[in-house]
């Protein structure tokens, strides 16, 4: 069975309401004291992957196929190990993945790329709400764009 997957205004609209329909978490730290421990946040990132970024980049974390085949693999994506890369790209968006910087909040992209680092990339340190807070506002240099997957 050949994968869709969802592009243009349409598309924004549906992983909008999706978004909209997560429960966002509070804003903590990962690993303090009395918080959150990153298993936690993995597992709310886990959530968020299946809801929004697997219809891209497949369960497998592999990347599209077919028709979707400009979508970059995840799994084994060395450049999930550079935090600003990861951070920037799912805040400012890249080629065709839109922007969420807006339609998620801080703490869910850090969840979601904490639980992507730690289950395709097997790297165990977390990305925190912080890290986000800190380089989402950053602009995506052309230079990074002249070298990604997209």
């Amino acid at each position: 069975m050949p994968r869709r997957t969802v592009t243009g205004a349409r598309g924004l609209l549906a992983i909008a309401a999706g978004v909209a329909g997560l429960a966002t978490s509070p804003s903590v730290a990962q690993d303090a004291p009395g918080n959150k421990t990153s298993l936690e946040v993995a597992g709310e990132g886990k959530d968020l992957y299946e809801q929004i970024c697997q219809a891209c980049h497949m369960p497998d974390g592999k990347g599209g196929t077919g028709a979707g085949t400009g979508v970059p693999a995840l799994a084994g994506n060395p450049r999930m190990a550079d935090k600003a890369f990861a951070i920037t790209t799912v805040a400012a968006g890249r080629g065709g993945m839109p922007r969420f910087a807006g339609l998620l909040t801080d703490a869910q992209i850090a969840e979601v790329l904490t639980y992507v680092r730690g289950h395709y990339n097997n790297d165990p340190i977390p990305i925190s709400e912080a890290d986000v807070k800190a380089l989402a506002g950053g602009p995506v240099s052309k230079s990074d764009c002249n070298t990604c997957a997209h």
